[in-house]
């Protein structure tokens, strides 16, 4: 701190040139935040899968139905704590952009399953009172302005094409900030009496998940539940509840190599703009620096000078692109519920910060060590 003024005077001395080089790095770590909170939407969901529940769907897709008589075969073999199921309805809301999941499930037996999902006692009981009673998370409750006791309709295009109508008996919220709280859950007994009516589907599920009694043991238990069901019309194929998720992320790619190109391009970029104005802003000083020299400045004091203003170019920029990605993206998914996980998490904003200070020492280390080796003589006589 004791020769800030030096540094923060030399930054001042360009003003266009430093404010337009600020813009790139402020405009470079915003893309940063938001990447960031994109790949957390898709992939996020595998982070926050539970290490003892496995998923159990159809061999052949996920859209092939299971028979309801697994759940008690499957909670019979050796390592199964639990099962429950869930089945995909794919209802509408009004508009077909109004993208929610929705799925019939046995309400004790989900919420068993899924404690991360909180949902008030007095609330459990009238869902459990309310044959078309329904729950749903609070995000989808804000989107649509729902509350308790509202009868919501949503028309199904695959279970009959007709329109059902649930009540609003509850709405949950996530144990942790990542939980996914779109989702709207009915009582699978109401949704299978409609399905017997129409003589259709009754008596199917979508997939179950299945909760270990020792995690270690998950991979043995997984085997042990597809052999049950080997050889028989409805074969089943078991995996980790994280590798289910990271399922549905890789039908649009793969997530990481696609942040991780897009801003490594990016960075390029700044890395080459960055050292551009550092090179031009040493050479403009050749003979300041010369005169620091002969003043009594060592050759390390003039590296530090040159890399702390490097740095502190990189850090306002990155500082305040990152801020402004962390207001941007707190407003909440910019889709409209496509992405119910969109935030910037804590460890990319910290990454962020390290990554400003990299490219600050980066950018600077070549100017700082042309300033260092020149020499006294040379300088004044450039000057």
């Amino acid at each position: 701190m004791k020769f800030f003024h030096l540094v923060w005077g030399n930054l001042r001395r360009r003003k266009l040139r430093t404010a337009l080089t600020l813009l790139s790095i402020l405009v470079a770590f915003v893309l940063f935040g938001f990447l960031c909170a994109i790949k957390q939407a898709l992939v996020g969901g595998v982070e926050l899968a539970g290490a003892d529940r496995l998923i159990v769907r159809h061999k052949v897709s996920l859209i092939q139905l299971l028979p309801e008589t697994y759940q008690a075969r499957m909670e019979r073999l050796p390592g199964v704590a639990a099962a429950a199921h869930q089945t995909w309805f794919g209802g509408i809301y009004q508009d077909p952009k109004n993208f929610f999941m929705q799925c019939p499930v046995v309400p004790e037996q989900f919420m068993a399953m899924f404690p991360e999902f909180r949902l008030p006692p007095e609330q459990m009981q009238a869902w459990l009172a309310t044959r078309t009673g329904a729950i749903v998370g609070r995000n989808t409750a804000q989107r649509f302005g729902w509350k308790i006791g509202d009868k919501i309709p949503i028309m199904s295009p695959i279970w009959m094409r007709q329109t059902w109508e649930f009540e609003l008996v509850g709405i949950f919220d996530g144990e942790k900030k990542g939980t996914d709280t779109t989702a709207l859950f009915f009582r699978y007994d109401y949704f299978d009496e409609a399905r017997r009516a129409q003589n259709w589907g009754t008596g199917q599920v979508g997939w179950y998940t299945i909760r270990v009694k020792d995690p270690a043991q998950a991979a043995a238990v997984a085997r042990a539940v597809d052999q049950e069901f080997e050889n028989s019309p409805a074969e089943t194929k078991t995996e980790p509840e994280g590798a289910f998720a990271q399922g549905f992320a890789n039908q649009i790619g793969n997530i990481a190599l696609i942040v991780t190109s897009i801003l490594g391009a990016v960075f390029f970029t700044i890395l080459l703009v960055t050292g551009s104005t550092m090179s031009q802003a040493v050479r403009e000083r050749i003979g300041e620096l010369g005169v620091l020299k002969a003043i009594g400045f060592t050759n390390s004091q003039v590296l530090g000078l040159v890399l702390a203003e490097s740095c502190l170019l990189t850090g306002i920029g990155g500082g305040l692109g990152l801020g402004l990605a962390w207001v941007l993206t707190s407003q909440g998914d910019p889709t409209g519920g496509m992405l119910p996980l969109f935030f910037f998490p804590v460890r990319d904003l910290l990454l962020g910060l390290a990554l400003s200070l990299g490219l600050g020492l980066i950018t600077g280390i070549l100017p700082a060590q042309q300033a260092m080796r020149l020499k006294v003589a040379d300088a004044l006589r450039r000057m």
